[in-house]
């Protein structure tokens, strides 16, 4: 990633697949015409004297030469992004950009603000904010919704107007447990139709715990006062004995 500096000032983040449309300094000799008064000499270089001894003058007419500098566009092509180097780069105001992610945390449980970029005089850095934790809690429909005719036809006070992380995570381990019961679902179905049908006891254990292991995994999810207690959570590590596990409870093996 490169940047365009001018003037010792961060500009712009450059699209380095494409060519880079810059500036140089184009110098002109401009010649204009100028008068000064002269003393008028005699052949021998001696002023020449008016009737009054005063020294006689002329207006002369000289030419003077100043240089103007213009900005002139260049049009470099995109190569410069690959086959320059940082010097040549450099010298047309263009440096390679370094990203500090020493703020940058897990957008799964952070917002992250937008990368800030500035000059320190050598290089192009980009920086990342103060991240925000995302909120733990649901957000409920409250009356002031109501009064403002703010709550869809199918919710109502008191409903989740938006979840939270811990909200989120429980939908999920509900979904997950939802879906280790289905394939065994058809015995229960089967018991209600006919109760001489009774369901294995394996399969009864094995739907008892995956709902135990549920209700618990929610407990520990309710539980968590911070996001980072809800990340840790769900961090996986690994032990000197090569034992891979997280703190968060896991479901039975499937049938």
């Amino acid at each position: 990633m490169f940047a365009l500096v001018e003037n010792n000032e961060f500009v712009k983040i450059l699209n380095d697949r494409k060519g880079f449309i810059g500036t140089a300094d184009n110098i002109e000799i401009v010649w204009e015409d100028r008068t000064r008064t002269v003393e008028i000499t005699d052949e021998e270089g001696n002023a020449v004297l008016d009737e009054n001894g005063d020294v006689q003058t002329r207006e002369e007419t000289y030419k003077e030469s100043t240089e103007v500098t213009t900005q002139q566009e260049v049009k470099y092509p995109k190569d410069i992004f690959t086959k320059w180097t940082n010097e040549e780069r450099e010298a047309i105001g263009i440096y390679e950009v370094s990203v500090d992610n020493t703020n940058k945390k897990d957008e799964a449980y952070y917002i992250n603000t937008n990368i800030s970029y500035s000059f320190d005089g050598s290089s192009v850095i980009g920086s990342y904010g103060t991240a925000t934790p995302k909120p733990l809690d649901d957000v409920l429909f409250t009356q002031a919704d109501a009064d403002a005719d703010e709550i869809p036809s199918d919710k109502a006070v008191g409903d989740v107007k938006q979840y939270g992380l811990k909200g989120l995570e429980i939908a999920k381990i509900k979904a997950q447990a939802g879906g280790l019961l289905a394939p065994t679902d058809w015995y229960v179905i089967r018991y209600q139709e006919d109760n001489t049908k009774t369901i294995p006891t394996d399969v009864a254990t094995y739907r008892n715990n995956v709902r135990a292991k549920s209700n618990e995994m929610e407990s520990q999810i309710n539980a968590c006062g911070t996001v980072e207690d809800l990340k840790t959570l769900f961090t996986w590590t690994e032990d000197a004995e090569g034992n891979i596990t997280r703190p968060l409870a896991e479901f039975p093996e499937e049938l």
